[in-house]
């Protein structure tokens, strides 16, 4: 099955939440290719101090989803913050009558990261009675917390409208652990949440299923020297997720965990460099031998 050509999206609004840098602002430059209205929304912004000292801003997202074919449009939320979710509604009123498809990418677990260790101290992968467990939930507050927030202002356009597609972002390593506790339960809550999210929606018409890119060559990546061990742009995920929204029959994913490069083969999808990277396998020891 290939991927619709051309302006598949014309005609759609999405939202992607989180998406001033990272797999978000990947996400939200694909559906821009597509022809889609995209919202972009984050707390980092020109006209307000960008988070983390990193420069990178929903303006910047925005301005480049237009010059991609789409229509770029923006507004600043911190969606750990109910008011400003409520306000982000009242603007996504405003901006367009529905709502097609709402990217819930909201993660703020690497806020003061600086490549080696937390601002407690602590680095990934430390054993978890070693870490204050305020970390957690600081992790459960901006990857699950905001985006059930975010959500529940958001799904009531599309259960008006009996139609829609949510997609939550997560990494998955097939039950493998990810070598760091609280990132590990992180995740695996993200996952969950899209499951009953899904549960509860499907009588509504609306879909909510789970997306797990791989190693993503994004900006921190970069700036930390990861580069070489990333596999995929954050445009690879991005270019996912609008051939989802084009699929009539996405209903049939609710629920579930999606690999990016398993739908990316599925419906013809290729990086930005024209290959096809594989699916994220977690390291194993080699057995011992006796």
């Amino acid at each position: 099955m290939s991927v619709p050509t051309g302006r598949s999206l014309a005609g759609h609004t999405c939202l992607v939440a989180g998406a001033s840098r990272g797999v978000g602002r990947g996400i939200a430059l694909a559906l821009g290719e597509a022809g889609a209205r995209v919202i972009v929304t984050a707390r980092s912004s020109e006209a307000a101090a960008a988070t983390d000292g990193r420069p990178e801003t929903i303006e910047e997202t925005a301005r480049e989803v237009s010059a991609r074919g789409g229509e770029g449009l923006l507004f600043r939320c911190d969606h750990t913050v109910p008011r400003e979710v409520d306000a982000l509604m009242a603007y996504a009123r405003r901006a367009a009558p529905m709502l097609d498809v709402a990217v819930l990418n909201v993660f703020g677990g690497n806020d003061g990261f600086d490549g080696e260790r937390y601002p407690d101290g602590s680095s990934y992968g430390t054993p978890f009675w070693r870490r204050p467990a305020a970390r957690l939930g600081r992790l459960i507050e901006t990857a699950v917390y905001a985006n059930l927030l975010t959500a529940q202002a958001l799904v009531p356009f599309m259960v008006a409208a009996r139609k829609g597609l949510v997609v939550v972002t997560t990494f998955d390593a097939g039950g493998a652990y990810l070598g760091d506790t609280f990132h590990d339960l992180a995740m695996a809550s993200s996952a969950r949440l899209a499951f009953v999210m899904a549960k509860d929606l499907a009588p509504h018409g609306v879909t909510v299923l789970s997306l797990s890119p791989g190693l993503v060559r994004t900006e921190r990546a970069l700036a930390a020297g990861l580069g070489d061990e990333a596999t995929e742009s954050p445009l690879y995920a991005g270019r996912v997720v609008a051939a989802l929204a084009a699929d009539e029959d996405v209903a049939r994913y609710a629920g579930q965990v999606l690999h990016v490069a398993d739908l990316a083969r599925h419906y013809g999808v290729r990086d930005a460099d024209g290959s096809q990277p594989g699916r994220y396998e977690p390291w194993k020891p080699k057995e011992s031998i006796t």
